[in-house]
């Protein structure tokens, strides 16, 4: 790291690190090695290979050059949950993973929730881990109305969820300063977070991968925001006296017939109405597609005001 034009960098459990335009390296106590930004493959092929390894061809795993194994503990995984479900809030979840907790998870059977198709075993997790390891959770719920005002103010669901990554590993840092490594999941650019990191939150190495729920701290925010989620949902369908589907399929239904009774309000009220289900559900319903802000496609046209 000493060769090129690179700024030397504070990270917490690093023995050195250094950035350049393009490139942030960090090499942890643990002998890992955190490759991030645009020039990755370049340092890759024209460092990491020919200079320090000697070997061609090595396999990088999202952003990370693993040169000695396990990830540097402790460490804090985020995820979310609702992203994608058109009733329903956003969750986005962090747990703090210290010594001693690898082998709590992994009698609890914690991994990402997707693959946890029972509802009762999420519970029973997630419950486990608000219960024993409170202090290493934190949950940032963002209700339906909430959720589209941030989207509106915003302008997309990355940045709102940019956002809410960087305010659940913010609060953590709080409580664990100690802290120097986070891994979450990478659903767009790596700028939007690292744009949203707050002070705490820009002294850590974060590394964004995909399929990141494979690490165990990862997986262990996905059970608490899935958890989060349904609480929510089973909340929601009470109030509105009907049972609201989880996913994107299968909603117009239930959509169509609380706008009848209820009034095309309540969809901000139960629903993330950037969806284009949304505009579906109005027109359905013989609304303007456009009445609750969302864009209006030219098909549309025929419901415009003369």
């Amino acid at each position: 790291m000493q060769s090129g034009p690179y700024e030397p960098r504070q990270v917490a459990h690093a023995r050195c690190a250094a950035a350049k335009p393009g490139l942030n390296l960090v090499l942890y106590n643990s002998g890992k090695v955190v490759a991030q930004g645009k020039g990755v493959q370049d340092w890759v092929e024209f460092v990491w290979e020919p200079e320090i390894t000697g070997e061609v061809g090595t396999t990088i795993q999202g952003r990370t050059v693993d040169n000695s194994g396990p990830e540097p503990l402790p460490r804090i995984g985020i995820d979310e949950s609702g992203k994608g479900d058109f009733f329903g809030p956003m969750v986005v979840a962090a747990f703090a993973l210290r010594q001693g907790d690898l082998e709590r998870l992994a009698t609890l059977g914690a991994r990402d929730s997707k693959q946890i198709k029972s509802a009762a075993k999420i519970n029973r997790i997630a419950t486990a881990l608000l219960t024993e390891c409170a202090p290493q959770c934190e949950i940032l719920c963002l209700p339906p109305e909430t959720y589209n005002r941030l989207v509106g103010k915003m302008g997309s669901v990355n940045r709102v969820l940019a956002w809410g990554h960087a305010t659940v590993l913010e609060n953590l840092l709080e409580r664990f300063s100690d802290i120097g490594h986070a891994v979450a999941d990478q659903f767009g650019p790596e700028s939007q977070i690292e744009k949203a990191l707050k002070t705490k939150g820009k002294a850590v190495s974060l590394e964004q991968r995909h399929r990141a729920e494979s690490d165990p701290a990862v997986a262990a925010a996905s059970i608490l925001a899935r958890h989060r989620f349904v609480q929510e949902m089973d909340t929601l369908s009470r109030q509105v006296n009907t049972t609201l589907p989880r996913g994107a399929t299968h909603v117009r239904k239930p959509a169509e017939e609380l706008v009848h009774r209820v009034g095309p309000e309540i969809l901000t009220r139960i629903a993330k109405i950037h969806f284009r289900t949304t505009r579906q559900v109005l027109e359905a319903c013989g609304h303007d597609p456009a009445l609750l802000g969302t864009p209006e496609p030219k098909d549309y046209s025929h419901f415009r005001k003369k």
